[in-house]
Order: structure tokens, then C-alpha cells, then sequence
């Protein structure tokens, strides 16, 4: 892998790193609690190792290499200087004091993404919102916080946006359900310029926006949101993202990434084409 690939960035980089040593590890038949035992640690920091949730301590990384029998100097030195590399802060740490420590990880895959697709039920995605529309998403969702406060998470996720004026900016697919559409969040002028940006935003020809209309009834992504991450080094597994009320999940287990894939195909297979997205659009829009 190239360290200084475009649109590489630390949290993929930890990834990688993490699914190194677990291959390495289940290839010498070595368990977690023998890892983390080697390491002074737990078998859950072998396990948040393996899926880069945590930083990596070159110590750590050089002894687990030794046990799982990476001897040869040549080998050793590449994965040990992608730790130094891995543990390097993205552009978002400066959003720390808003950004929970769960989401964290979320915002560097994103960042390292070569595609994105994203099913939304609520709310319109956040890397399509406008500034009014997410300082109404987020006043909502944040009672009792102070305007400075809520203004610094609008600013990040502004921020975020700005992978689509990258040249190597990731392929973007939504499929949002119609009720998210037809909520009016933030009042009804609100709503109607958040339709208008996304019929603007169905111009750039790496943002691909469909509808799951009322109409279809019973789908399969009953079970709520979820967007799937993949990226352009193919050391790297796709991710799932799935979000919760004040946590977060991420799975890139083979036959996990398979099942929400396959839900997402059907999703798209049922849902709006892009024109009927821009009519459907443009409908809600008139109505608000």
C-alpha cells in the first residue's frame, strides 16, 4: 500500500493496520487473550487493535510481530512505519470537543472512501444537508446546548462535505426514504431549499441520489440506516456503518458486509430512478 495514497487518511490506515495482525494472528492459530497477554494487555484491546478503534504503541505492533513469526527485517520495518503514519491526527481532531469519540471513526473512513452508499430514514444524509437544514437537524437533536456549540457541529459537518470538491472525492449513492423528504425540518422554506440542493446536487456526476417512495410499502431495510464504505486500497475491507442513539456500529466481517450490501441492491432495485428523483423532487418541493 501506498502510505501517501490521495484520499487515504489515519482511521483507514489504523483499519489496515488492525486487519493485518488479525490475519497474521488467526494464520499461527494464536488467540486474542494470548495476544493481549504478550502485549500487557486484554483480549478487547487485541480485538479494538484489530479493528483500528485505537492507536497503535510500535512496541506493541514490533512484539506481536514477533509472535506471530514476521521475522524478516524488510516486512517488519512496512507494517511498523504505517503505525507512525496511522497514529497521525486527521483534519477533524481540531472538532474534538463536539465530536463523539464513537463517530470519530466514521468521519476518517468517510474521509478515505473511494464509495459510499448510504440508505437514510429520518433525516436527508448529512454530507447532502445545507447549513440551515443541519443547524436545524442538529438544534433539534442537541436540547439545552449552547448556540457556540451548535454552530462548531453545523461547521463540521460543512466540513466533511468539502471530499466532493476533491478530484479524487469518493462516488456518493444515497437512497432516502420519502418520509425524510416530506418532514419539515427546520419549516417549510427551510425543507424547500434542502430539495433544491439535492435536484443541484444530482448534476455532479459522482452523487447518485434515489427515493424509497411511500408507494413501494414493505421494503427490506425495515430495520433502520446504515451506509457501506468502501475504499480504493483492496488491502482494505468495506465497511458497514450502522448508527445508534449514542453509539455506533461498524462491521467488517465478510458475511455482514454481504447482508447489508444485498439489501442495499434491493433498495436501489425498488426505489426511484434518478430522473423520477428529480420530479418527485421538485413535487415535494411545490407542496412545501
Amino acid at each position: 500500500m501506498t502510505q501517501n495514497q490521495p484520499g487515504s487518511g489515519p482511521t483507514a490506515l489504523r483499519i489496515l493496520l488492525g486487519s493485518q495482525l488479525r490475519k497474521l494472528r488467526e494464520a499461527n492459530n494464536v488467540t486474542r487473550e494470548e495476544a493481549g497477554h504478550l502485549i500487557r494487555g486484554s483480549e478487547s484491546k487485541i480485538s479494538r487493535m484489530e479493528l483500528g478503534r485505537v492507536g497503535f504503541k510500535e512496541r506493541d505492533v514490533a512484539d506481536l510481530l514477533t509472535l506471530y513469526g514476521v521475522m524478516d527485517e524488510q516486512a517488519r520495518a512496512a507494517v511498523l512505519d504505517l503505525v507512525a503514519t496511522a497514529n497521525e491526527p486527521g483534519w477533524w481532531h481540531r472538532f474534538n470537543d463536539v465530536l463523539p469519540t464513537w463517530f470519530q471513526a466514521y468521519v476518517g473512513l468517510e474521509e478515505a472512501a473511494a464509495r459510499i452508499r448510504t440508505y437514510e430514514v429520518q433525516f436527508v444524509p448529512g454530507l447532502l444537508q445545507t447549513k440551515e437544514y443541519a443547524r436545524a437537524v442538529v438544534t433539534a437533536g442537541s436540547a439545552g446546548i449552547a448556540a457556540e456549540e451548535i454552530a462548531r457541529r453545523v461547521d463540521l459537518r460543512l466540513e466533511r462535505q468539502r471530499i466532493f470538491d476533491r478530484p479524487d472525492g469518493p462516488v456518493f449513492w444515497a437512497v432516502i426514504d420519502e418520509a425524510a423528504l416530506r418532514r419539515p425540518i427546520g419549516g417549510f422554506e427551510v425543507m424547500r431549499a434542502q430539495l433544491e440542493h439535492l435536484i443541484d446536487l444530482m448534476r455532479q456526476p459522482n452523487i447518485t441520489i434515489q427515493i424509497m417512495p411511500f408507494s413501494f410499502g414493505g421494503h427490506s431495510a425495515e430495520g433502520g440506516a446504515f451506509s457501506i464504505l468502501r475504499f480504493p486500497d483492496r488491502d482494505l475491507p468495506d465497511v458497514v456503518y450502522v448508527e445508534q442513539l449514542a453509539s455506533a456500529l461498524y462491521l467488517d466481517k465478510r458475511e455482514d458486509v454481504d447482508r447489508y450490501t444485498e439489501v442495499m441492491e434491493r433498495l436501489c432495485a425498488v426505489s426511484t430512478t434518478p430522473d423520477e428523483t428529480i420530479d418527485l423532487l421538485r413535487t415535494i418541493a411545490e407542496e412545501f
